[in-house]
């Protein structure tokens, strides 16, 4: 049975992180690491997740001595990872029981290097809102439109692609990552079953999408080093598939 290391960054999640943490025990694979790295938290934290370190020795924690981005705390918690596979749940989202089990056994029996899964949307408060079902698979170019993939449902095959991280940008590192990674795979294949549960948290970032556009600008300019012509290109066109699923939605 092949490690996996789970990668989690934490700020200030003491609504949340027990049930985060609770939905990696409780897996139906058990050859896993949780590495956590607590970006210097102001609540309760950290204790919260030293009471689960003493129950469980596959629960590890490292914190931060200054605030730093979960980019960064991301790339602490990847810097120390063992296992082959590097799989990514945020301390506020959850995994289904059988989440590894099912995308190892995937990844192993395709030989694949680099999957996700369509994951279902919470409220705040737990409530299921829907599902968002992933593309069967997807390359460099389709990526650059839009991230369709979601954080909580990737892993990627470390043994085949080597540890890597992302870039240190405030928000959407995570797309810029799995951008990084089609530059040396034609695709990233994708789980249709619904392994994990993205929890939507009230005056969130990515839940304005004006400010996101900000950080779409980035990654198509500054981290892609796309022209200016191109990056305006791939702004317009993400404000148009946006604007379409929202208008179809509706319908």
């Amino acid at each position: 049975m092949e490690k996996v290391s789970v990668i989690m960054p934490s700020f200030n999640s003491e609504k949340f992180i027990s049930k985060s943490i609770e939905s990696i025990v409780s897996q139906t694979y058990t050859n896993w690491e949780l590495i956590i790295t607590d970006d210097f938290s102001k609540d309760q934290t950290v204790q919260i997740v030293k009471k689960f370190i003493s129950k469980d020795s596959r629960i590890k924690l490292i914190e931060l001595t200054k605030n730093s981005g979960s980019g960064y705390a991301r790339n602490q918690s990847i810097k120390k990872a063992s296992g082959r596979f590097i799989s990514f749940c945020d301390s506020d989202d959850m995994w289904k029981p059988n989440k590894l089990e099912l995308q190892i056994n995937y990844m192993l029996q395709n030989e694949y290097v680099f999957t996700y899964s369509s994951y279902d949307v919470i409220s705040e408060e737990g409530l299921f809102f829907k599902s968002i079902q992933c593309l069967e698979k997807i390359n460099y170019k389709k990526l650059l439109k839009n991230n369709y993939i979601g954080c909580l449902s990737v892993i990627y095959d470390a043994k085949s692609l080597g540890k890597k991280y992302m870039p240190l940008i405030r928000k959407r590192q995570d797309w810029a990552l799995w951008l990084d990674i089609l530059k040396s795979i034609k695709y990233a294949h994708g789980i249709k079953d619904s392994l994990a549960s993205y929890r939507v948290r009230k005056n969130s970032i990515s839940e304005n999408k004006i400010l996101l556009l900000k950080y779409n600008w980035e990654i198509y300019y500054t981290t892609e080093n796309n022209s200016i012509i191109k990056s305006v290109f791939l702004l317009i066109q993400f404000i148009y598939f946006y604007l379409k699923k929202k208008i179809n939605l509706k319908n």
